[in-house]
């Protein structure tokens, strides 16, 4: 590595057959022009983008389309539910987008009600079935709970998604504790989705252990969306050296640096 900050190439991950170098997924919404939302993408370094299926024109050629600011050859697309609100309606949506774009990989979120928008699971449950009986390979929404994400695994989700905090709330990472359960009970990708606001939230994600992290407001609201992109490609990176270097134990009383008893000045 020779003291420089290493791209993740021979640190990738996997998920349904896809390897990816980069650990940073980005969202494609909430941006004020598609112009934008290719440059912060493009300064991501991201190799995965969520489309919201219901929101972003995918089909008509007489519209500003995202295919042509956000090239499909060069970033995988993950179609998403967001704004499903029941499992028919998740279903339905990801059934059209694979019979527009053929997209077999997809992410399911099922929500709850306003304001917290939290996962709707019984819900996710039913949705995550029927769409694994269907063939698709399914990246899922869920809630911060150990055993709703090892149940979703063994129905077959090819990664799993708990949530740092509620979609757009930028209030980071809101319960670590189960994140880190979460993490380590898994066999299939761990990729905390929703909540991060900035730099050091996206580290800490990172730091406890998961594949990857998903984010799309802290990039969009952010005053510099470009830079933020930056930043968040810096801090996952970040995160993930810390994470294979093994932090120092937490110590409740000082330990000094220099050691008094070798006799040494330091």
């Amino acid at each position: 590595m020779d003291g420089d900050i290493m791209t993740t190439a021979d640190d990738g991950w996997e998920v349904a057959g896809h390897r990816f170098r980069s650990r940073l997924v980005v969202g494609t919404g909430r941006y004020k022009s598609l112009e934008e939302t290719a440059a912060a993408i493009e300064a991501s370094g991201a190799e995965m983008v969520t489309v919201a299926v219901r929101r972003v024109n995918l089909s008509d050629p007489k519209a500003p389309m995202l295919q042509d600011f956000v090239d499909p050859k060069k970033y995988t697309y993950l179609p998403n539910t967001a704004g499903c609100h029941t499992a028919q309606d998740a279903v339905r949506t990801l059934r059209l987008a694979r019979e527009a774009g053929g997209w077999n990989l997809v992410k399911l979120e099922v929500l709850g009600p306003p304001p917290f928008l939290y996962p709707d699971m019984p819900a996710t449950f039913e949705a995550a079935e029927a769409l694994i009986r269907d063939g698709f390979q399914v990246m899922v929404y869920c809630a911060d709970d150990p055993l709703a994400a090892k149940r979703l695994e063994e129905m077959g989700c090819v990664a799993v998604m708990p949530l740092g905090a509620p979609i757009g709330s930028g209030l980071g990472l809101t319960n670590p504790f189960m994140l880190r359960s979460i993490i380590e009970n898994a066999k299939v990708p761990v990729l905390v989705d929703a909540g991060i606001g900035t730099a050091s939230e996206a580290a800490q994600a990172m730091e406890l252990g998961c594949d990857a992290v998903l984010l799309n407001s802290a990039i969009a609201h952010a005053r510099d969306p470009v830079r933020m992109a930056r930043a968040m490609q810096a801090a996952v990176q970040a995160g993930r050296h810390a994470h294979l270097a093994g932090r120092m134990p937490r110590n409740y009383v000082a330990d000094p640096s220099s050691p008094l008893s070798s006799g040494l000045i330091r």
